[in-house]
């Protein structure tokens, strides 16, 4: 298996079950895996033990963190992912540290040192690094040379001061070479070019296994490589123009920002770049020859011959390793930011607050194939006109047909016969116009009630040709289903974001550059969480929501719905039970997520899950009290006395958390539902101009900034150095998606459908510009060559700045579009290639 193969499939999440993992560990093993895990995250080892043994009972995370408490002594949902995931990775590396002990064991290799070389490694590049020199290569040259009894002349040359030819002197060449195994090697030792040349390649293989003088190396190495990127070939510069800015670029390995890295390896990926990791060679070489003494050696053909094995030793061997290795390590830091960029995204979409029990108009907008629209209901229903038919329509307003006035007759009367209250508009190709539009209207007409607001559609034309829209909507054409699916999204965005495959609602960076298997667990952990959080009505809810309901699958959340259409809606959670499939273990892990109103039992409808309704009425009865005096009354709650109940499920149940359930029944922890105002002058990017106020969305959060809609089909960046006065770190602490915010323009790229954005004040702005013409100044003021010197240290302890060769590119560009964009040519330096 090669070096790349190694990193792949060590960096993959393990299929294998968790019980699978823990049965081949030992106590001691899996004690220190459980030590190391409340230490990475900070909890008690007790707290880690409880999450462990009930994991491996089968309990999913959103169960344990809401119903085992008690058991886990308060871990929340984020805590509990982190044990999940650290458990998962340390449980493999455990299992890779056995078997790579039992290889060298067999092999005679296995030495204290080494030993506590393994136990000691904290990732899985290392412990392959280390396994490495010990991986049986038989076709390798230094393995055929030793078949050919070769060895013996390599440690004449280390141990003995005779020449090369002299350590040859007394070999014989075997009439057949076998490997150990006793097959026949094809392998060709006729001349002493050819066995000098496999002496030295046991020599260097000998060396490779000296794996401190190797960390040393890569320690080095590491300080001062960069990375090189230079467009693929001169056709390629028109074609991957949106890789311009690394056509000539070199930057610090070590300092190089993640985004930036996915950009570049992006497009290598698409053979417009090629890429290089570049370093010094002089001084690594030195160092080998310095552990091995080889200056020392006697006579001086030894000697050379030495020098000449560890040049290739570091140049054929040790630098491309190494390479590799900082390469790899620092794409997978980059893909794991990046999966958490995408997973922080969608988690902050999904939560996003929704509109409520309204009738909503969904419009699809369009041009020349019309815009399209449906009503649906309080209940996400698709609504239906007086004749039963569908309330749906498609106009032409727009050109080429210019059907205004019937546009507006239709339109106007789905709004006053439908009662509308809101108006959900994709935010897509013709948005703006048709939010005019419908805002016109809505002003000409005193009996219209509607507001207007514009929601993302990102991935609403993929649901509309799922296998699910078929089932959902069978008798509504396709171009229509996604107008439904905007105004579900306005009534309640979770429940109608989960049928769409999140890679393509658009919240993520590079999402498509990353390991496929890491994000898509990733996604569908926060998804799944998320829908707990809210919980969901079992009687309304469709199979793509009810799948991610704890304890459920696809199969079993497809069960309910066709139980649902065959028996009727469910009155109480007990009727679960009868759906099939739906054992005792996933009743438990489910039922508490599952919500009935308007049922049998009123608890049903809140988050109380069914262990703990003998519990409930115990409290009742010890305090005479009905159920509808405490639901939803905290203070009638706070004055019940829970000391003489009865232990709660064997400790499983914390009181505390069924008072707070009891307070809040069917607590929706989503927000107060907004809307952002768009100006109504600005409608594309050339109504910008630089300065100008605006209220947007943010639609996206990254580690350089947060993109922003504003209402002109393009998103606009407030790069990290723009969203606040002070200091921001991480742009996911300062907003999320969703959120509303002020803007003000400070450059435009109108060509390359470029907007920056800035989030500071205006007090901020003008002190910073004081600050610049100062500064400015200041630099006149200066002799050259210390102005020289200045750039260069801004350079070394600025690593976001743009490099030097991007400079030179740019000089080219003429001096008015400079002052146009100056800052934007920064801000999207960072932003990589959106």
């Amino acid at each position: 298996m090669s070096l790349t193969d190694t990193a792949s499939t060590q960096n993959t999440p393990s299929t294998t079950t968790a019980n699978t993992s823990e049965n081949v560990l030992d106590a001691k093993t899996i004690t220190a895996i459980h030590e190391k895990l409340a230490k990475d995250i900070g909890v008690k080892t007790s707290q880690v033990n409880a999450f462990v043994k009930l994991y491996d009972e089968g309990a999913t995370v959103p169960f344990i963190a809401r119903y085992r408490k008690e058991k886990t002594q308060g871990l929340d949902d984020t805590q509990l992912r982190a044990l999940e995931k650290g458990l998962s990775y340390e449980r493999d590396m455990a299992t890779r540290r056995q078997k790579i002990i039992q290889l060298l064991e067999s092999q005679g290799n296995l030495t204290d040192e080494l030993k506590s070389r393994i136990d000691n490694a904290t990732s899985k590049l290392e412990l392959e690094d280390i396994y490495l020199p010990y991986r049986p290569r038989r076709r390798s040259l230094a393995a055929k040379a030793r078949a050919a009894g070769l060895d013996k002349v390599a440690d004449i040359l280390l141990t003995q001061e005779v020449t090369p030819s002299q350590a040859l002197a007394d070999y014989a060449l075997p009439e057949k070479i076998v490997d150990e195994s006793g097959n026949e090697i094809d392998v060709d030792f006729s001349d002493t070019e050819k066995q000098m040349a496999g002496v030295q390649a046991i020599i260097i293989d000998n060396w490779t296994q000296s794996l401190d003088l190797l960390d040393t190396l890569r320690t080095g190495f590491a300080k001062t490589a960069t990375l090189n990127s230079a467009v693929a070939s001169e056709e390629k510069r028109e074609v991957g123009e949106k890789f311009s800015d690394y056509f000539e670029h070199s930057e610090s390995l070590a300092r190089l920002p993640n985004h930036r890295l996915l950009a570049m390896l992006r497009g290598r990926q698409e053979n417009v770049l090629t890429l290089k990791v570049d370093g010094e060679d002089a001084p690594f070489i030195e160092k080998i020859i310095n552990q091995f003494e080889i200056d020392a050696k006697q006579p001086v053909e030894r000697r050379q011959f030495l020098q000449e094995a560890a040049q290739s030793l570091w140049q054929d061997k040790w630098r491309p390793h190494i390479e590799h290795r900082l390469l790899t390590e620092k794409r997978l830091a980059a893909e794991a930011d990046a999966i958490d960029v995408f997973a922080s995204n969608l988690q902050h979409l999904l939560m996003a607050a929704p509109a409520g029990q309204k009738v909503i108009l969904g419009v699809d907008p369009g041009i020349r194939h019309g815009v399209k629209m449906a009503v649906i209901d309080e209940q996400g229903h698709v609504a239906t006109n007086s004749d039963d038919s569908p309330a749906t329509a498609t106009v032409y307003p727009f050109a080429p047909d210019n059907k205004i006035d019937e546009a507006k007759q239709t339109i106007s009367q789905l709004l006053k016969a439908h009662q509308v209250n809101l108006v959900a508009i994709g935010n897509g190709t013709a948005s703006r116009e048709t939010d005019a539009l419908i805002k016109s209207i809505i002003d000409a007409d005193k009996d219209i009630k509607a507001t207007a607001v514009v929601v993302n559609e990102s991935g609403a034309s993929v649901y509309s040709a799922s296998e699910l829209a078929s089932d959902e909507l069978a008798d509504l054409d396709v171009s229509l289903r996604g107008a439904v699916s905007i105004a579900r999204r306005l009534q309640d965005p979770l429940s109608e974001l989960v049928k769409v495959e999140p890679k393509a609602i658009g919240v993520g960076q590079y999402q498509h550059d990353v390991n496929q298997t890491q994000l898509s667990d990733s996604l569908d952990k926060v998804t799944q969480d998320c829908v707990n959080a809210v919980g969901v009505d079992v009687n309304t809810a469709s199979p793509a929501i009810l799948a991610h309901i704890a304890g459920l699958n696809r199969n079993v959340a497809q069960q309910i719905v066709n139980y649902r259409k065959e028996h009727g809606a469910f009155s109480n959670r007990e009727q679960l039970k009868n759906v099939p499939r739906l054992g005792v273990k996933t009743f438990e892990q489910a039922a508490g997520f599952l919500r009935i109103r308007d049922g049998e039992n009123p608890l049903d409808a809140t988050g109380v899950h069914p262990e703990s309704y003998a519990l409930v009425q115990e409290l009742l009865e010890q305090s005479g009290k009905a159920l509808t005096d405490v639901l939803g009354n905290r203070s009638e709650l706070e004055t019940l006395n829970t000391d003489t109940l009865s232990a709660a499920n064997d400790d499983n149940i914390s009181i505390r958390s069924l008072l707070d359930e009891l307070a809040k029944p069917a607590h929706d922890p989503r927000p107060e539902f907004k809307t952002a105002k768009f100006r109504e002058d600005v409608n594309s990017i050339s109504d910008l101009e630089e300065g100008m106020q605006l209220e947007g969305v943010v639609t996206n959060v990254t580690g350089f900034g947060c993109f922003v809609d504003v209402g002109v089909h393009q998103d606009g960046l407030v790069h990290i150095s723009q969203m606040a006065n002070d200091f921001v770190q991480d742009p996911m602490n300062r907003v999320k998606p969703g959120d509303i915010v002020s803007v003000r323009v400070i450059s435009i790229d109108e060509k390359r459908g470029r907007i920056g954005f800035s989030m500071k004040s205006e007090d901020e702005r003008q002190k910073s510009s004081t600050s610049t013409r100062t500064a400015e100044k200041a630099k006149d003021k200066k002799p050259a060559p210390r102005k020289q010197n200045a750039r260069k240290a801004d350079n070394r302890t600025n690593p976001n700045r743009r490099q030097k060769s991007s400079d030179n590119r740019n000089k080219s560009k003429s001096d008015a579009n400079s002052n146009k964009i100056g800052t934007l040519g920064a801000l999207l330096k960072e932003a990589g290639i959106k």
